[in-house]
């Protein structure tokens, strides 16, 4: 018989709560960062800034220009995913195969305490972090010593982010009361406030960090349950006010407005954008990725009026859009009318590849069901996919156009019940993959979980009533959690590592051959690149879902995450592995920032 748990959004958010405040739970005394401060609710924490011209570190730091951001020098760790292209990857190699078994705490921060999946970022040896409850710290990258601290002045429930942006002289912060504000690198104090326009709207959200480009801050909006759905916007990087906005859900009057089954822009929900955007300079387009609508039942069948469909456009699409103006130069969609919440949202990494003898940009991208596309970035031409084989909903792809079959089996039905795989909180989720530069091989942790549908009105995440209760993978040897390889070269799959345990952060690929990843059970692993061989690990005291990254400072490199600040999707893997397997984790320490080096 098989075991099932239901994950309705009650039980969801309670063991999020639950955790959550376990994790603000901590009997040492309070040091490092806060110590002066107290251990306190976010909120309480007052702004610090910082004279630079009496901190030489401060002093001495260097604009971000364009240029910087396009060739960031190798100690830095300079956006969300190190580089415009979303690849995740460091050229350092200090730290390697031969001698990462002596890798050690270099130094350890307590951070703020709450929901986040927090991204470091590394200039000229000082890092700015994100930390829950929208507040800013900026701290010396040798030793955690705080410069400045930032507290946003909001009245908004903070909700997690997975970070900042820097350009020039400022610091670029998404805030949980839809504020995009532009502080100074150097001081800590506000240079700009943009409070974003929602139309009167309620339910929007900021999770993803900036992307700069075309002299814009350009930031994605979650609109889960929003009529008119979710939207990019740009910002101008000097007068701190809107440029443009892209709506992500077709208009009716607009091109891909006939996809939506004719219902009115009211009842288009959706088509949120929580993930980071990508840039090629040379292209001068930056990609993002939508996610589906929660308002699956006018769409689950199709009117069959000629000329109009419920594809749901811009659903579960990569975007192309010119940064300067907003305009969608190519859009291409993986899976049309989503009926599982199975969103194509996740990382659009930029990579170089030969193509039948010729060399071509490629984005990259796989949404919840695991399964990669490959996409021409100038053009949006379909080129290959990957298939992890964790799904069950795709039957076939066309290899020329990449159209999508869907099988049969899996359709929702009233009667029968019928099981999917993945399960909708997916085989991948936003813990990013990385790509090693060299080799052209994608790292990406995954997750091995079904579930058991049945149309049957009593499902509460979408509007068709599709009950989805999480069940094991059928036939399965009771392992949940993959590090997935691939050889986006050869297009094939490459190695696996599985085990009982989820990985739960984002994978960091580095030139010494390894790949770092952080676990549900509070382990941090280097794997070798070559061979999945586990060469190091070591135990945290708290879940480390966040994104680790590796910078240098004075020559010698540093590996960083952040562990103790949960979110949704590790209350749902929480969940899931009591259910499955009776795991209970350990209890946890303080949020806190882990900085190892040799």
């Amino acid at each position: 018989m098989k075991s099932r748990v239901q994950l309705g959004p009650v039980v969801v958010f309670l063991t999020l709560a639950i955790n959550t405040a376990i994790a603000q739970q901590d009997g040492s005394p309070p040091r490092g960062i806060i110590q002066q401060y107290g251990i306190n609710a976010a909120s309480s924490l007052q702004s610090v800034t910082a004279d630079p011209d009496s901190i030489p570190l401060l002093r001495s730091y260097s604009a971000v220009s364009d240029e910087v951001l396009q060739n960031p020098p190798e100690s830095d760790w300079i956006t969300w995913r190190r580089t415009y292209d979303n690849q995740g990857n460091s050229p350092l190699d200090e730290v390697n195969r031969l001698n990462v078994t002596n890798l050690q705490l270099a130094w350890h921060q307590p951070v703020t305490p709450g929901n986040n999946m927090p991204t470091p970022l590394v200039h000229d040896g000082v890092m700015f972090l994100y930390s829950a409850g929208d507040v800013v710290l900026a701290m010396d990258a040798s030793n955690g010593e705080l410069l400045w601290r930032y507290s946003h002045d909001g009245s908004a429930v903070t909700s997690h982010k997975f970070g900042i942006a820097l350009h020039e002289n400022k610091v670029l912060v998404p805030t949980s009361d839809l504020h995009m504000v532009a502080l100074d690198a150097r001081s800590g104090n506000v240079i700009w406030d943009h409070a974003i326009d929602t139309n009167g709207n309620t339910g929007h959200a900021l999770r993803s960090a900036p992307t700069i480009a075309g002299g814009q801050v350009i930031q994605g909006m979650a609109a889960s349950r929003v009529p008119g759905g979710g939207f990019i916007i740009a910002i101008d990087l000097q007068t701190g006010e809107e440029t443009w906005r892209f709506n992500t859900l077709a208009r009716p009057s607009e091109p891909g407005g006939n996809t939506w089954n004719n219902i009115p822009l009211q009842e288009r929900q959706g088509g949120s954008v929580w993930n980071t955007g990508s840039y090629d300079a040379e292209l001068d387009l930056v990609f993002y990725g939508v996610s589906p609508t929660y308002n699956t039942a006018p769409l689950l069948y199709p009117l069959g009026i000629e000329g109009v469909s419920n594809d749901a456009l811009y659903t579960n699409a990569t975007l192309a859009l010119r940064p300067a103006t907003g305009e969608l130069v190519w859009y291409y969609q993986h899976i049309p009318n989503d009926q599982f919440d199975l969103d194509w949202i996740f990382e659009r990494s930029i990579v170089e590849l030969e193509i039948e003898g010729q060399t071509r940009k490629v984005v990259i991208t796989a949404g919840k069901p695991g399964l990669f596309d490959a996409l021409d970035a100038a053009t949006g031409q379909y080129l290959f996919s990957v298939d992890p084989g964790i799904q069950n909903i795709v039957s076939a792809i066309d290899p020329v156009t990449g159209t999508k079959y869907i099988n049969p089996d899996v359709i929702p039905d009233a009667e029968t019940i019928r099981t999917v795989c993945p399960l909708y909180q997916g085989g991948r989720n936003w813990p990013a993959s990385s790509i090693d530069s060299e080799s052209k091989m994608l790292f990406v942790p995954m997750f091995e979980v079904c579930m058991d549908t049945l149309l049957n009105g009593e499902g509460t995440l979408l509007s068709s009533g599709l009950q989805m209760d999480a069940v094991p993978v059928p036939g399965s040897d009771g392992n949940f959690g993959r590090l997935q390889a691939i050889d986006l070269q050869r297009q094939e799959l490459a190695w696996q590592h599985r085990e009982l345990i989820p990985p739960i952060s984002s994978a960091l690929a580095t030139a010494g051959g390894l790949v770092f990843v952080g676990y549900l059970d509070h382990s941090f692993k280097a794997f070798d690149q070559e061979t999945s061989e586990v060469l190091w690990q070591t135990e945290l005291d708290a879940i480390p879902s966040s994104f680790p990254i590796s910078y240098s400072v004075d020559g010698k490199q540093y590996i960083a995450v952040v562990a103790g600040q949960l979110n949704l999707h590790t209350g749902i893997w929480l969940g899931l592995m009591n259910q499955f397997t009776g795991y209970v984790p350990a209890n946890p320490g303080a949020a806190a920032l882990w900085v190892f080096a040799l």
